[in-house]
């Protein structure tokens, strides 16, 4: 397995948007990945299946600064309320989801550097944890290993079927 991550760093496609994540000493990697099949993720992503390193917005420092409106070519989606889907501006990189009312953030782990992603992949990418399974495509995105919710834990615990019981 790959080292543990104290700090990894990412962005946009264009590097106009820029940030860093300082991970708490007790983070827990092995629940903090997971992936999402719902039809909003998928169409704004295209594609099938993506995954998302959740951690504490206070540990992730932007440049520009989120609050900085002027400077930062930011842009939000509001698919559902109070829930922002975030990109930029400039290129289009979705880099990142929030319930605005929470103090986490989903980043999406496309948006780390490569260099991170070389070094801590296996820690920063292994989901095992799957969310919104109930829109799986048979055949296709269904053979994913791990806890399958049928919609979300913070929504319900509601285990697809054969899924595994959480640890």
């Amino acid at each position: 397995m790959s080292a543990r991550p104290s700090i990894i760093h990412g962005g946009c496609l264009c590097e106009a948007i820029r940030y860093e994540v300082n991970f708490p000493a007790d983070f827990d990697f092995s629940k903090s990945c997971s992936t999402c099949q719902c039809t909003q993720c998928r169409k704004n992503t295209g594609s099938l299946v993506f995954r998302v390193q959740t951690v504490p917005l206070s540990s992730v420092t932007f440049t520009p600064p989120l609050e900085d409106t002027r400077a930062s070519p930011l842009k939000k989606y509001y698919a559902t309320p109070g829930i922002a889907r975030a990109f930029c501006g400039d290129c289009g990189s979705f880099l990142f989801w929030r319930r605005e009312s929470g103090d986490r953030v989903e980043l999406l782990v496309g948006g780390f550097d490569e260099d991170d992603l070389h070094k801590y992949g296996e820690v920063l990418t292994t989901a095992k944890q799957h969310l919104y399974c109930e829109r799986e495509i048979k055949g296709v995105t269904d053979h994913l290993k791990g806890v399958r919710y049928r919609i979300e834990p913070d929504v319900g615990v509601e285990l697809m079927p054969d899924s595994v019981e959480p640890a």
